[in-house]
């Protein structure tokens, strides 16, 4: 895990998210209650919580796909929601569970999205993520024909072809067998220090989120009920990792002991 930046950047440095009393309602559920949290340059941030807590609710708007009911969030230094265009050409996402078009070829799929995203160099950008990312025997199969785990690698490539600054990841390593999902986990750890990018990921794999994650936000019932690095949750709620203190949030029960008064 790396070292989280000193208060002073957190302080003085423009957070890449800022996000203020952010809610979503559908109808009378508030998948999203009022929900604040910054995220600082060039750290890995974790998003966690059991199905239905709402992260995807939070980051479906992060993306703008999803307007908020109300609050506000700012990402890159704009408002998403009234300025998409500033800010989404330097951003990108990745899902296993989002598929590319099926009856493309992997290499047609990448094409389209480089020219979306408007990359410049489309053919070497595509070769050098492929070699990166060992899909370049993949190129000419369609995506429809791909294992779990090759649509995963594929992802991640349509991920970073325009190099984003910030990148949102949802189960980056999903599907993937021991060896390359500490593979990809590798090159994203490389990637943030090559780049500066930050990243933000959605993650059930509480052994990823100690290893690449500098801050966790933990949220259930559409809140954010607590926050810290890893070590810091780990010895707040007294247990030996932090898949047990997922347990314990996800089933809203506090294990620590009472903090000292």
């Amino acid at each position: 895990m790396h070292p989280p930046p000193t208060d002073s950047l957190r302080t003085t440095a423009r957070p890449v998210i800022a996000a203020r009393e952010l809610v979503k309602r559908f109808g009378a559920v508030a998948a999203v209650d009022r929900v604040s949290f910054e995220i600082a340059a060039g750290t890995t941030t974790a998003l966690l919580g059991g199905n239905g807590a709402g992260k995807t609710t939070t980051l479906s708007i992060l993306l703008g796909l999803l307007l908020p009911s109300s609050g506000a969030v700012r990402v890159l230094g704009h408002d998403i929601t009234r300025d998409p265009r500033r800010v989404l050409p330097r951003m990108n996402f990745s899902s296993p569970y989002v598929d590319m078009p099926r009856r493309l070829t992997v290499r047609e799929n990448l094409t389209v999205y480089a020219h979306l995203y408007g990359v410049r160099d489309v053919r070497g950008t595509i070769a050098r993520l492929a070699g990166e990312l060992d899909i370049a025997g993949l190129a000419g199969r369609h995506f429809g024909e791909l294992s779990a785990g090759q649509r995963t690698r594929v992802s991640l490539a349509k991920a970073l072809l325009n190099t984003p600054d910030l990148l949102l990841l949802d189960e980056p390593t999903a599907s993937l067998d021991p060896d390359s999902g500490d593979w990809i986990r590798t090159y994203l750890e490389r990637y943030r220090d090559r780049t500066g990018a930050t990243i933000l990921l959605a993650s059930h794999n509480m052994a990823e989120v100690e290893r690449l994650c500098d801050r966790v936000l933990m949220m259930r019932g559409g809140r954010i009920v607590d926050s810290g690095s890893p070590d810091d949750l780990i010895g707040r709620y007294g247990r030996a990792n932090l898949e047990e203190v997922f347990l314990d949030i996800a089933r809203d029960r506090r294990a620590a002991a009472e903090a000292t008064s």
